[in-house]
């Protein structure tokens, strides 16, 4: 019965397992420790650090099934993968480690002994290679394995030198080979025809004993380690008795289902693009479990490109409708129990697959069209335009590396330097569009250096710290190459956790630091240009330079309290179109860890009813603690499904969508397109309060809130108020209102008697001044009478007026309360005498002899008011005046 893949994969970590081994779970895709690396590429990557001493674990001896990719930088075996027997994107690297434990001779004999006893491979079908001076691995070969001298190959070159870069461990290697046969055209390692598919190396054995510097051994390691490597695919294929991978079950498996779901044949002229489907499924579903999505940039990019490459064959093969979806459960039926990772992302892989393929088949038939254009009258060996190629990639989305596979078939070579004069010739117009177009000339700089660096990829959505390699420095708007403490600096680096100001949310706050013993403050991250992470750093340590790998981490907490807030303004977007219409529209926003800023398109003031509706429909959904869910997908798609756009954001051709809460219903809460950073569940946000409304502009209104222990901290300040309120009033805080409430009404009370008493006061002859005497006195044949009050309420005159013309039954009452400095005045004319006298007219004379102007009332009845009071006694000469004036004109 032939092994399967699965217990090929179990029996090595079982045997090494039993052998004191570490069995050590596969790290993510995403390299966590060197960020050079755009993807783990080799078993040890993960160990890195532990081989250098940056690192210790708890064992002293490894081993692990450590899930690779090499699809993009240096090690990028994208083009060949489908039309060969071994290069793959995605692979599994099996690999045994001692971390100054056994040295040479235990690990040759672990290999030999797996090898042959445990998983029985016949002796003379192994060859080992040994670096050309390592004696010692020679002999140990003989005496552990009994292979003969010219089974053991000295090799000179590179190829059995291992080293982990220009300064570092390094030693010699051992590589085991697997001899299928002479059917098969090759020859042994070392030979001319080494190049030839009979002889396959299946593992290496790295002896780490030496140390270099600059390329050059400068000494021996203290403590000898090993490396080993095994591609699982190579061996499955040894132990399985086929030559190729991909007739091996896990991929035979995932081809049958691309063949049925085709309903094509998966051999003949389809092979290659049932193996390129079934490759780059696998590599494809295990990014998007570690976390990467599709995007234009970085890792996001050669995700894209793989998928879009496996999209195109299923295209060839003739699928109508998307296809790499419908795969993802043989996907995990295969590897599922072995990476549990895939059945927990299973539903994201499948959508992110569909949504890419839907929307890639948009446009690939216009690209395939045009593609078939510029090749008519082509024969083979002919050569495609790079202007042609890069008009397929500007215009249609299609990678370079695309349109070359999508050639090779037809025996056609693209011009790969016209493709990058075309590309280069397009920079330098956008240059010139960009210089043309009033841009600040201190932007220049982020310019130029986003054109020579690229865009930073942010790593924020999923991890609180990272590395990264310092690719710029920039102080006082100049290009450095170092800083030193004391120093402001703001950093570029290749990969940051670092959020950019952007979209309303403020920057990110943390820590650079370095072995090399670099201490910096980050106070803030700006986004320049939309796609270069700059962060505002001042050293407190050490020395920064470029080209150094520093380690970033945010401040945790203030992140926490940002996300937060975030989540909250999309709960409180919609509480508020639920509540006030669907007029409402964002307006502008502030995120920032301490508050939350919300302008909203509205009418009229929000009043507190409405408010606190919305703020208890935002807490219902914290309640519910519902997750918080993102996509990637194009904007027109978005809309479509509901997504709100935010003002301030710029989108591109696809855009982050967030969906958060639920209706009783089950239908999503809220649902808008964001960049931002959001809580993982709506739980975390804790609590909500609105704490301001108020007008920002003609129809935009402004909301204030607090979420979390801002909002508790404003609680429990409020809190402790009423709380002092009622020792105050010597009551229970609950009855407080009620007290208040009371004493409001007592001092109404005690006013009014207040204001009855002292108008009672001037009316019986207490009036100062010395301006007019108790009684009335006959002017113009008529009574009047007038008094000066001090310190009366003027919105008392009225009544004091009407009670004097009362007591004096027929005649002319007037009264000037001063208070302040001003005088007010108020001129009243009993019903018999309104023939005679108009109020209006006698006012007119008192407030212009008090400085004023106008006045005005009725002919019985009218006040007004003047600036000096200092002249009351003045006015009252001056209605005095104007009752004889007018008695002498009749």
């Amino acid at each position: 019965m032939t092994i399967s893949t699965n217990d090929i994969r179990r029996s090595f970590l079982d045997y090494f397992g039993s052998n004191g081994h570490r069995i050590v779970p596969s790290a993510p895709l995403v390299p966590q420790n060197d960020p050079t690396l755009m993807f783990v590429n080799a078993g040890m990557v993960p160990f890195k650090n532990v081989f250098t001493g940056l690192e210790t674990r708890p064992y002293s001896t490894a081993t692990s099934s450590q899930k690779c990719v090499r699809a993009g930088g240096k090690h990028n075996d994208l083009d060949n993968v489908g039309y060969t027997a071994r290069h793959h994107t995605f692979f599994e690297m099996l690999g045994n480690f001692s971390f100054g434990d056994y040295f040479k001779e235990q690990a040759i004999t672990h290999a030999w002994t797996l090898l042959t006893k445990e998983w029985g491979l016949p002796a003379d079908k192994l060859t080992a290679t040994v670096f050309h001076t390592d004696d010692q691995a020679f002999d140990l070969w003989k005496k552990i394995a009994g292979l003969p001298d010219h089974r053991i190959i000295r090799i000179p070159t590179k190829d059995n030198f291992w080293a982990m870069g220009a300064d570092g461990p390094c030693g010699p290697c051992s590589e085991i080979f697997y001899d299928h046969g002479d059917h098969i055209p090759g020859g042994p390692p070392g030979s001319p025809d080494e190049d030839g598919d009979r002889f396959v190396e299946i593992w290496n054995l790295v002896f780490m004993q030496h140390v270099q510097e600059a390329d050059a051994i400068v000494g021996d390691l203290p403590r000898p380690s090993i490396d080993t490597g095994m591609g699982l695919e190579r061996v499955a294929a040894v132990l399985q008795g086929v030559h190729d991978n991909y007739d091996t079950d896990t991929f035979k498996a995932l081809i049958a289902a691309s063949g049925a779901l085709t309903h094509t044949a998966t051999d003949g002229a389809n092979q290659a693009s049932h193996r390129v489907i079934a490759d780059h499924l696998r590599c494809a579903g295990f990014l998007v479990a570690d976390g990467v999505l599709p995007a234009n940039e970085g890792r996001g990019y050669v995700l894209r490109r793989i998928m879009r490459r496996a999209m195109r064959h299923a295209h060839i093969l003739g699928a109508k409708e998307p296809l790499m979806h419908r795969l993802v459960p043989a996907l995990v039926t295969e590897m599922g129990a072995a990476y549990p990772e895939l059945l927990r992302a299973q539903p994201l892989i499948e959508a992110t697959l569909q949504q890419e393929e839907t929307r890639f088949r948009q446009t690939l038939d216009k690209g395939l069209r045009l593609l078939d254009d510029a090749t008519t009258g082509m024969t083979s060996g002919d050569v495609l335009a790079g202007e042609t190629a890069f008009k397929l990639y500007d215009t249609y989305g299609f990678p370079y590396d695309l349109t070359e596979d999508a050639l090779r078939v037809q025996g056609f070579r693209v011009d790969r330097a016209g493709f990058d004069a075309a590309m280069t010739e397009q920079k330098r117009a956008a240059r010139a569009a960009w210089k043309g177009s009033g841009a600040k000339a201190s932007d220049e700089l982020w310019f130029d250096l986003a054109e020579e660096v690229g865009a930073t990829e942010f790593t924020g959505y999923a991890s609180d710290t990272g590395q990264g390699v310092v690719l710029a420095l920039v102080k006082d708007g100049a290009r450095v190459t170092s800083a030193t403490a004391g120093e402001q600096v703001d950093v570029i680096v290749n990969q940051t956790p670092f959020y950019g100001e952007s979209g309303g949310q403020v920057g990110d706050a943390g820590t650079i630091a370095s072995e090399a013993g670099l201490a910096a403050e980050v106070s803030d991250t700006s986004k320049q240009l939309g796609k270069l992470w700059v962060h505002h750093a001042r050293l407190t340590a050490g020395e920064i330079k470029v080209g150094d790998t520093v380690t970033l981490a945010i401040d945790v907490a203030r992140r926490a309290a940002i996300r937060a807030n975030h989540s909250a303004t999309h709960l409180l977007h919609e509480a508020l179109r639920q509540r006030l219409g669907t007029h409402v529209a964002q307006k502008g926003s502030l995120v920032a860890p301490e508050r939350l800023r919300f302008d909203v398109s509205h009418p009229n003031a929000m009043s507190a009813e409405e408010l606190a509706v919305a703020e208890a429909a935002v807490n219902a959904q914290i309640r519910r603690n519902g997750a918080v869910e993102t996509r990637l997908m194009t904007p027109d798609d978005a809309i479509q499904m509901g997504a709100m756009a935010l003002f301030g954001e710029k989108y591109g051709d696809e855009v982050r969508v967030v969906s958060m809460g639920s209706e009783d219903d089950g239908k999503t809460y809220s649902i808008e397109l964001c960049g931002g950073t959001h809580v993982t569940a709506l739980g975390d946000i804790g609590v909500f309060k609105i704490v301001g409304e108020s007008a920002v502009s003609s129809g935009v209104r402004r909301v204030e809130a607090l979420t979390g222990e801002a909002a508790r901290a404003y609680l429990n300040a409020r809190d402790e108020k009423l709380r002092e309120a009622a020792a105050t009033l010597k009551t229970a805080p609950d009855d407080v209102p009620a007290r208040v409430a009371a004493l409001v009404e007592e001092r109404r009370r005690l006013e009014r008697e207040l204001a009855e008493a002292r108008k009672a006061l001037a009316l019986g002859g207490g009036g100062a001044g010395g301006a007019a005497a108790p009684g009335p006195e006959t002017v113009a044949g008529v009574a009047f009478a007038a008094q000066v009050l001090d310190g009366f309420d003027a919105k008392g005159l009225r009544g004091a007026v009407d009670d004097s013309k009362a007591r004096i039954g027929s005649g002319v009452a007037m009264l000037v309360a001063v208070n302040d400095g001003r005088a007010s005045v108020a001129v009243g004319v009993t019903d018999d005498l309104v023939g005679r006298f108009n109020a209006v007219d006698l006012l007119k004379r008192a407030v212009a002899a008090l400085g004023g102007q106008g006045g005005g009332g009725r002919p019985d009845m009218a006040q007004g008011g003047g600036p000096d009071g200092t002249k009351a006694s003045a006015a009252v000469d001056a209605v005095r005046a104007g009752l004889e004036e007018v008695a002498a004109s009749a």
